[in-house]
């Protein structure tokens, strides 16, 4: 992820400039650029810039533009040093689709899980939740408590499938570059097993397989790796999540599908779950729709 280009979405809410502070901590340790991003859908807009109504449509509609990047530069230099800051870009369209395109110029969002709306980051139709569903490059998202600088701490998960394994490369970058201590979890469910013996033996495979992962992966960076086989009778994300809280990570990496196959669509994807519940910044990455990464 050197020299990482990084979209951030800002609706103006407090909530959102959040993610400038997350997206500084990753341009700082891998040199990267910011651009501010705003898109809008109506001329209503046009009222809460206090702009005049008499105008042309068209010369409105470019007054608000400039407008906007005006106020997207203005919000971002206050809390992103200049030598990391791209001009601001200003799209017309439904938030979550406008995002979803101009992301494909970029190697990383970065967002917050709601904004100016005031939407519950449960609500399943967030603008965040759809970003990581469809977005063609990695997205991390944080909350109002997030803390991602200084980033000393970050939980990978994994069911050792290969559409989770496409986190690593991620993790293991953002681990190297900043210093950080990194957690290798994996999640057994008891409801994926008929009896305790079995449970046991899935345990006992998953313990070999999460030694295999850092032998081929993390072999230079033991030092900095754990492992982890933890077991739960409740929800796979539950778990995730009781984690999340108990230990104080910075950062959560985890793909967005696994090995069920199950359309990440659906209400029970792990990887949205986790965002919906933990105040810790998650990065996701969506093996289906992810362009080809430059990781160094």
């Amino acid at each position: 992820m050197k020299n990482a280009n990084i979209l951030v979405p800002i609706d103006f809410s407090n909530l959102s400039y959040k993610a400038l502070d997350a997206a500084t901590a990753i341009a700082e340790i891998f040199d990267g650029a910011i651009t501010p991003f705003h898109s809008f859908v109506s001329m209503s807009d046009l009222d809460e810039l206090e702009t005049g109504t008499s105008k042309k449509f068209s010369d409105a509609h470019e007054e608000l533009e400039q407008k906007l990047i005006k106020k997207l530069d203005d919000a971002a230099s206050k809390r992103v040093d200049a030598k990391y800051l791209n001009k601001g870009i200003v799209h017309v369209g439904n938030p979550s689709e406008a995002i979803i395109e101009a992301a494909h110029n970029f190697d990383l969002v970065v967002m917050t899980t709601h904004g100016r709306t005031g939407f519950s980051r449960l609500i399943m139709g967030s603008v965040a939740m759809k970003v990581i569903r469809f977005a063609p490059v990695p997205v991390l998202v944080v909350e109002e408590a997030s803390r991602v600088k200084p980033l000393k701490k970050i939980l990978l998960t994994t069911d050792f499938s290969n559409n989770s394994l496409k986190a690593i490369p991620f993790a293991r970058s953002i681990a190297k570059a900043s210093g950080a201590d990194l957690d290798i979890i994996h999640v057994v469910s008891f409801e994926q097993f008929g009896s305790i013996p079995q449970i046991q033996s899935a345990i006992d495979t998953k313990k070999k397989q999460i030694r295999e992962l850092v032998d081929e992966h993390f072999d230079d960076m033991r030092d900095k790796v754990r492992t982890e086989i933890v077991s739960t009778k409740k929800s796979i994300h539950e778990k995730i999540t009781k984690l999340a809280h108990k230990n104080d990570y910075n950062l959560i990496v985890m793909s967005t599908i696994g090995r069920t196959g199950l359309d990440y669509l659906r209400l029970g994807s792990t990887a949205s779950n986790v965002a919906r519940h933990v105040e810790t910044a998650v990065f996701t990455i969506n093996p289906r729709r992810m362009k080809k990464p430059t990781i160094k």
